[in-house]
């Protein structure tokens, strides 16, 4: 997995953001802390820079709305969350748990889901509430494909994608969970019925949501950003590529249009989980596979 070398970032000169509870650095590069209703979440540092966005023309499992692909220039870092939003977390800002996977403690630490991007935006609201001093909020779906490629320029952030069946990608195994791994030592007693599924990487009956950070991370500390769930982003959904800038959001203003959801989930199709992929849903949806990672505006 390629590493990216952060020149400069906020803790550089040795201070932390006012709401960080705690900082540091490691071999993934700068991360922070943050504490909200008793509960610490990771943040990683992304850096500004220019990347290729999209899929490339002879990309035999990509679609056409991923083209062209085309240069983009995120031209401020920001501070992502290093996993999607664990129901824990939701649970001590919001007061409930609307997830489906929730049978044990130990589901505390899967992604909430169930949330609609209209529910982010309360969530977001919330936080703000409870930690004075951040603002919150959803990357756009250019920062979302930036922060997932860490620099790489393949079909995953672990390198190209080979597909032997619908549920059948072996570069993901290691990276996500997704239609073809993510009922393997399935430990809850609910779960999706998964048996019939054509083509799985391994055989399993049940599947669903699993714990955050299980998988292996992204050059940049990002962890689940194919698979687990979808995350909601801030544009509304277009059809085809154009020349807004990524720091105005496509078609922001408008509350009804269908919201960017990025990554693939553990209920999609290896074609499905890609850093390239893109899909979108009803702002107002729940569904069990279907979260969000912020990111500090």
């Amino acid at each position: 997995m390629p590493s990216t070398v952060v020149t400069w970032h906020p803790l550089a000169d040795g201070t932390a953001p006012e709401w960080a509870s705690g900082w540091g650095e490691d071999r993934h590069g700068p991360f922070v802390e943050l504490t909200i209703a008793e509960v610490t979440q990771w943040l990683r540092w992304v850096p500004a820079g220019r990347f290729q966005m999209g899929s490339v023309d002879d990309d035999e499992v990509s679609f056409e709305d991923e083209r062209p692909r085309h240069w983009v220039e995120i031209t401020r870092g920001f501070w992502l969350f290093d996993t999607p939003v664990t129901q824990e977390l939701w649970e001590a800002v919001m007061g409930e748990n609307p997830s489906d996977f929730k049978e044990s403690e130990k589901c505390r630490q899967r992604p909430v889901e169930n949330v609609s991007w209209d529910d982010c935006q309360q969530f977001f609201a919330r936080c703000s509430e409870l930690s004075p001093g951040i603002t919150l909020g959803l990357p756009t779906e250019a920062e979302w494909e930036y922060a997932c490629r860490a620099g790489t320029t393949e079909a995953t952030y672990s390198g190209a994608m080979e597909i032997l069946g619908d549920c059948n990608a072996p570069i993901l195994d290691s990276i996500a969970w997704y239609g073809g791994n993510s009922g393997v030592d399935w430990e809850l007693e609910g779960g999706v019925d998964m048996t019939g599924w054509p083509a799985k990487q391994y055989e399993f009956a049940k599947g669903g949501t699993r714990v955050v950070a299980t998988r292996e991370a992204n050059a940049w500390g990002l962890y689940d950003m194919l698979g687990n769930v979808w995350e909601w982003c801030r544009d509304a959904s277009r059809r085809e590529y154009g020349s807004e800038s990524v720091t105005d959001p496509f078609h922001d203003g408008d509350a009804s249009a269908y919201r960017v959801v990025r990554g693939g989930s553990w209920l999609y199709d290896a074609r499905g989980v890609r850093a390239a992929y893109r899909n979108a849903y009803s702002p107002g949806l729940r569904n069990y596979n279907v979260g969000f990672r912020p990111r500090v505006l």
